[in-house]
């Protein structure tokens, strides 16, 4: 993956572009999708957002439209977030920190827990019910009659309890226990973490997921388990019974499950042979099988997939999604307001692109890998080639400036270059080419854009960038261009815009523009800008605003 990625996500609009270009992994969450949390290269934290309950951790309560560091987790190595919907969170170390065993002079290394956000009903595991604004460690039990913590590989969230999986595959929970979704049969809040045991004993976990009030996990030979909340039989049980502790999902015996995912209030399986069980609520659909009626033992989907090979669903909401052969994406259940109830194949290859477009809130399943290892991606490799003068094959020389670009990504990228190429160069080994027409910071913009998707430039140069982009013919530049241009819209240059758009044949914006001079008609009407317009731009505006309403007295 890479940045691009973050596009689908509004919250991350706002970034600079060479902040962006260092992030590594981020989380999006919340009851609007209005928190973030971002991790970069160097592995430094940030939060981002609301910072409804101190979710942030950024050590006060008060939202942030940039992102600000979040000292206490920064260096240590971050693997995965998990929220629940107060919201509170819980921040999953790779290695923790190097813990010295002074009886027996070893350094011995454990993945740590750290929790924060809301914690009306002890969710984060310290003991208290007190809201934590800053990351906190969550004390696990220690391994035997040794000073090392037992070490996590997996953590988890429901609405106010979280779960943990060790190394040695015991499930670990906390938080409020009002449903037995923390598998004790005490149905009080539980304030630290304690062993789910009962019908897990001895067996090794590898996977757990909470919906909204239950937990459901797998165990290394594909059993299923589940307890908590059963209202809509969301535990696969067969009843509509709670459970206090884990309870087996007889229905499954003979088949291998391998995951399974929790949203609000259903659950999806998947097996080891690529086929797909649903249970629980269906009142969106969001089983996938064709009709919004609850489902207290498996069903089986039958859909026109394929193999299906990765699953998702969260418990903010009622969506479901999976991914089926040949890496297409599907999704069902509620979908942007809509119910759908069966797979429906989405445009992605990737599930959270299908979440930020059709989830609701658009959150995260889990947390977004930007860059997965220490190789480039082909576009990051793109974005370096960019005047390279190393590896270019052709210099563009705006205003006595070089510009080092390579002759082939410009003919794949742009139907000019492409036909400046073909019908001039062709038999040209032509190196070096000379240009005036536009800016150097404006045409260096132009060329960085195609090799990166990207705009590099100050938002008061669009208008020569769309400039550019109208002559090239280049439909896509010219959309990020007016896009700038009405983010930077204003009762000054509302008239001169107007005119921009019409001599461009920019529809849109004209629209918008008319739009914005309406709704301050006295004003834009007695700007130098307004006086400038040429005769047929005013009658034809006039004509326009009139027949909008603007004159009625």
């Amino acid at each position: 993956m890479n940045s691009s990625d973050l596009r689908n996500w509004p919250i991350f609009s706002l970034l600079e572009p060479e902040f962006v270009s260092r992030i590594h992994m981020v989380v999006v969450y919340g009851n609007l999708g209005n928190e973030a949390l971002i991790v970069t290269k160097d592995k430094m934290v940030y939060g981002l957002g609301n910072n409804i309950a101190g979710c942030l951790g950024t050590s006060d309560a008060h939202s942030t439209l940039h992102p600000k560091k979040i000292e206490i987790l920064c260096d240590k190595d971050i693997k995965m977030f998990a929220y629940g919907s107060g919201p509170h969170v819980l921040a999953l170390t790779e290695k923790g920190e190097d813990v010295r065993d002074i009886s027996f002079s070893e350094i011995n290394i454990f993945g740590k827990v750290y929790s924060w956000g809301h914690n009306g009903y002890c969710e984060l595991g310290n003991g208290t019910c007190n809201q934590g604004l800053t990351p906190i460690l969550v004390n696990m039990p220690t391994l035997g009659a040794g000073l090392n913590m037992k070490r996590i590989v997996d953590i988890a969230c429901g609405s106010h309890h979280s779960l943990v999986l060790t190394e040695d595959g015991e499930v670990y929970a906390w938080g409020q226990n009002n449903c037995g979704q923390v598998g004790s049969s005490i149905s009080t809040n539980q304030g630290a973490p304690r062993q789910v045991n009962s019908n897990l004993a001895g067996k090794k976990v590898v996977y757990i997921s909470c919906g909204q009030t239950s937990s459901m996990v797998v165990t290394d030979n594909g059993e299923v388990y589940g307890w908590g909340y059963n209202g809509v039989g969301q535990l696969g049980i067969g009843n509509y019974v709670n459970q206090m502790t884990p309870s087996r999902v007889g229905s499954l015996i003979g088949i291998v499950i391998v995951k399974v995912v929790c949203g609000y209030a259903h659950t999806l399986a998947l097996t080891d042979e690529g086929k797909l069980y649903v249970w629980g609520g269906n009142s969106y659909g969001q089983l996938g099988i064709g009709n919004k009626t609850n489902a207290c033992n498996p069903v089986m989907v039958t859909h026109d997939m394929g193999r299906v090979s990765d699953i998702a669903a969260l418990h903010y909401n009622h969506i479901s999604i999976a991914v089926g052969l040949g890496g297409r994406v599907y999704m069902w259940g509620h979908c942007r307001g809509q119910s759908i109830t069966s797979p429906t194949a989405t445009p992605f290859s990737n599930i959270h692109d299908a979440l930020a477009c059709y989830g609701s809130p658009s959150v995260m399943h889990k947390p977004l890998i930007l860059h997965a290892n220490e190789d480039s991606s082909i576009l990051e490799c793109l974005a370096t080639a960019f005047d390279d003068s190393s590896t270019s094959d052709l210099t563009i020389q705006v205003n006595g400036q070089d510009i080092h670009v390579h002759k082939a990504i410009l003919k794949i990228r742009s139907p000019y270059f492409r036909t400046m190429f073909q019908h001039n160069w062709a038999e040209n080994n032509q190196s070096i080419i000379e240009h005036d027409q536009f800016s150097y910071v404006v045409y260096k913009a132009f060329l960085k854009y195609l090799y990166t998707d990207m705009i590099d430039l100050p938002a008061e140069k669009a208008l020569e960038l769309l400039d550019l982009a109208n002559a090239y013919c280049e439909n896509n530049l010219k959309r990020h261009c007016i896009q700038m241009i009405k983010q930077g819209i204003t009762i000054l240059n509302a008239a001169y815009l107007y005119s921009v758009a019409i001599e461009y044949n920019a529809k849109e914006l004209e629209e918008f523009c008319f739009k914005f001079a309406l709704n301050h008609m006295t004003a834009v009407t007695q700007t130098e800008n307004f006086a400038k317009l040429d005769e047929n731009t005013v009658k034809t505006f006039i004509i326009k605003a009139a027949k909008a309403g603007a004159f009625r007295t």
